[in-house]
């Protein structure tokens, strides 16, 4: 028999660790390929680790409720090999971190012991696990005690996240409720920072006799906080700009059939705009950018978030990275893959992270065009409208005439703290140009 280690995943660059909420398989229980064993949770996203080997599940090195740095062996599995076992050395240091982590969180727990966090952060003494039996993430635990807020306080906090559980948006939401408490009822470290926060108080609503009563789920929770906040950080502008996209339509009808029977899939537009996305970023790279208190950081990457309809209902925004280094054909695959894989939930958490700007595609409803909300911390977003047939004047040497064009609208709303109104327009026209000027001999 060999031994399979299974590791804590990387789930983007920002997350060095996650918490371990709950275990789905335990000692000697059996596992398929791609089965899952646990559950995860960061302050970003829930995820599940699938086993990539079937086997014997041996040994778990966490209990629920640890947090786990990214790249840590969490389980061993015992699959059929010609290998005896792994190093008994290696086993040992991994129970050695077990045992370690199990005397931290006992340390923890009594208050006596601090939790060191990652890169010079605060540090908090409060116990990763509340009396309601609750976990908490270091990242929220660190808020907590930075803004005054007991583990009593924190119980009572209601959580958007898998099982209850209190997410950075759900206490930073609370400490703006907060905020229309008395000045002596809240912590003097954290004055300046509800000073700084509105303080919307939302008309009570009441039930009316034959009405439904419908729970929001709790991505709908979560996008319902993304949005808000969005709404209170940046100061939305939105422009819009008409495009005659004949040409690009006639270029698709052509090839469409031909791209489906050669790669087994389809064609849509959406590459196509996220190609003349990604040219005008590396034009204009100030809407490739985020805004981090006086300094405007430029990224490096262009990294694409395409927003897809799940059949609830809700969005979520899957992310092409580095969409200016493909081609339109990876780029057509890219976009088919990640829109396959977010309506059947099967998104890796790095796939939904580390987005420069967003691409939200209306047309697909019949939309002619909106006001898109900007997915932060990007400072722009783009939405495309439905492409229709319409009788435009056309200027030719001969005079004036009347046509039938494809003509769609493009509408861009973006950050008026970082961008002006003169880039927003250029900025805008260039991916309208990219799209009208479509060269009809383009390969794909």
């Amino acid at each position: 028999m060999a031994k399979f280690e299974i590791v804590m995943p990387k789930m983007g660059e920002s997350i060095t660790e996650a918490t371990i909420t709950k275990w789905l398989k335990k000692p000697g229980d059996s596992i398929a390929e791609d089965e899952a064993i646990a559950e995860i949770a960061t302050d970003k996203v829930d995820s599940e680790i699938p086993s990539p080997v079937e086997g014997t599940i041996k040994e778990l090195l966490f209990e629920e409720g640890d947090t786990v740095e990214v790249g840590k062996v969490i389980a061993l599995i015992a699959t059929d090999g010609k290998d005896d076992a792994i190093d008994d050395s290696h086993t040992s240091a991994k129970a050695g971190d077990k045992q370690k982590s199990a005397e931290e969180k006992k340390e923890t727990a009594t208050g006596e012991q601090t939790i060191e966090i990652e890169k010079g952060a605060e540090v908090t003494a409060l116990s990763a696990k509340g009396a309601s039996g609750r976990f908490y993430s270091p990242l929220v635990r660190n808020i907590a005690k930075r803004e005054g807020i007991s583990m009593e306080e924190l119980e009572k906090i209601e959580g958007s996240g898998k099982e209850n559980r209190v997410t950075k948006d759900d206490i930073l939401a609370y400490l703006k409720k907060r905020a229309g408490k008395p000045a002596e009822d809240i912590p003097a470290s954290a004055l300046k920072t509800l000073k700084q926060a509105k303080n919307l108080h939302a008309p009570d609503v009441k039930a009316e006799p034959g009405d439904e009563i419908v729970a929001m789920s709790r991505m709908r929770k979560l996008i319902v906080q993304h949005m808000v906040a969005s709404e209170d950080t940046s100061v939305h502008v939105t422009s819009f700009i008409e495009v005659d996209v004949t040409n690009l339509v006639n270029w698709r009808n052509k090839h469409k059939k031909a791209f489906e029977q050669r790669e087994g899939e389809k064609l849509t537009f959406t590459p196509i705009f996220v190609h003349a996305i990604a040219k005008t970023l590396k034009d204009y790279p100030m809407l490739n950018s985020s805004l981090s208190g006086d300094n405007i950081i430029i990224r490096k990457n262009i990294n694409i978030g395409m927003a897809a309809a799940l059949p609830d209902g809700n969005l979520i925004v899957p992310v092409i990275k580095n969409a200016d280094h493909k081609s339109l054909l990876g780029l057509a695959k890219s976009v088919n893959d990640l829109a396959n894989r977010a309506r059947n939930n099967k998104l890796q958490p790095d796939e939904i992270q580390g987005g420069s700007f967003t691409l939200t595609n209306l047309g697909t409803f019949d939309t002619i065009f909106a006001t898109p909300i900007i997915n932060q911390p990007q400072v722009a977003i783009l939405g495309t409208g439905v492409i229709k047939k319409r009788p435009v004047v056309i200027e030719t040497e001969h005079g004036d005439t009347i046509a039938i064009r494809s003509i769609m609208y493009l509408s861009m709303s973006y950050d008026h703290r970082i961008i002006d109104g003169a880039m927003g327009g250029m900025a805008l026209r260039r991916i309208g140009e990219y799209l009208q000027n479509w060269d009809v001999n383009t390969a794909v």
